[in-house]
């Protein structure tokens, strides 16, 4: 090969992750396992401690894919859309 080929690069990204689909399927894996989704949630949120959620069905692993302040904005936009709008 020549020094005029150019070679391509491609950078693959990250698969971007859905907050709300997280919530959804970490809130689903805490119920199935009998604990309360909201404390558990909300634990996590403020602690930052992944032990609040369950390792079942890859909650633990799925919610530290996002951001705690993610979470929160996500959360705070659903409420302010559902109850104040």
């Amino acid at each position: 090969m020549g020094r005029n080929n150019t070679q391509f690069f491609q950078v693959v990204k990250e698969q971007q992750y859905d907050v709300e689909t997280i919530l959804r399927d970490v809130y689903a894996a805490l119920k199935e396992k009998g604990y309360n989704p909201i404390n558990q949630i909300v634990g996590y949120i403020m602690s930052g401690d992944p032990t609040y959620i369950t390792s079942y069905n890859g909650a633990r692993s799925l919610i530290m894919k996002v951001e705690r302040d993610e979470i929160l904005e996500v959360l705070f936009e659903n409420y302010i859309d559902t109850r104040l709008k």
